[in-house]
């Protein structure tokens, strides 16, 4: 019998909307590989009216957040206009599942990447923009092991929310983005750093994984104007309670989140 994706994605989405802990869904609907926790993310995109997305999130592309989540590839995820800020936001802390904040750097897509393998010099022209980010994730999951990857492909990866940096008057492409040093500060002085070259060695090699991956087949491939998330050049910070959050990558223009 073919893999139906629609139980579980109502399933994920029903866990999400109640604010339950997502525990490993019942073997007869639970994806079994990256493919059908994929076709799970794009049933849910379509309940939730993203289909096209109004972008993506790449997750663990950093050593040390493989570390952290214990996996050794790529996972994406897709990302709602309504959950998407530019510079700063605004956002109330009750409305998020044990939230935590990312030290991000993402793109605007300037031309589409069809769905397929991509080389980084592919995925390096199709870049418009090339900003600092702050991802907000949520803690929504119990033991992962249990989980599985392919349902944490399904339920995109943590994903609650992003603010976008703007491009600024710096051309990114003076830059050496390889190796552009981040920070995460928090107001009451806590924080951690991190460089973009831990990103799989370089950001934009992330994005050509994406254009390659399972997620991007499910959803046609990505397209001009679309969001990238790139990765967190840091392990997340979960939050106790309200902070403001700020994310710099000098001498990209700073992000700020504020959760009350």
């Amino acid at each position: 019998m073919a893999f139906n994706p629609a139980q579980a994605a109502a399933a994920l989405l029903r866990d999400r909307q109640n604010h339950m802990v997502v525990s490993s869904l019942p073997p007869g609907i639970a994806p079994t590989t990256e493919a059908e926790g994929a076709a799970v993310q794009h049933a849910l995109a379509r309940l939730v009216n993203a289909d096209p997305p109004f972008g993506f999130k790449i997750g663990a592309t950093g050593r040390r957040m493989q570390t952290y989540l214990g996996v050794d590839a790529p996972i994406a995820g897709f990302m709602q206009g309504k959950d998407v800020y530019l510079s700063h936001a605004n956002l109330r802390f009750a409305d998020y599942i044990r939230p935590g904040v990312e030290c991000e750097v993402a793109v605007r897509l300037a031309a589409d990447l069809p769905p397929g393998p991509c080389s980084l010099q592919q995925a390096q022209a199709a870049v418009g923009d090339f900003v600092a980010a702050i991802e907000i994730v949520e803690n929504r999951y119990g033991d992962l092991k249990d989980l599985g990857t392919p349902t944490l492909v399904a339920d995109q990866m943590y994903h609650a929310a992003a603010v976008i940096g703007e491009q600024g008057n710096t051309d990114w492409r003076t830059l050496d983005i390889g190796a552009l040093h981040g920070r995460i500060s928090l107001d009451d002085g806590t924080g951690d750093h991190g460089v973009t070259t831990d990103l799989l060695g370089h950001p934009l090699t992330g994005l050509a994984w994406l254009a390659g991956s399972a997620v991007a087949a499910a959803f046609g491939g990505l397209k001009a104007g679309q969001i990238v998330m790139l990765g967190s050049v840091t392990p997340p910070v979960w939050l106790s309670g309200p902070a403001t959050v700020t994310v710099t990558f000098p001498p990209l223009p700073p992000v700020t989140v504020r959760l009350t």
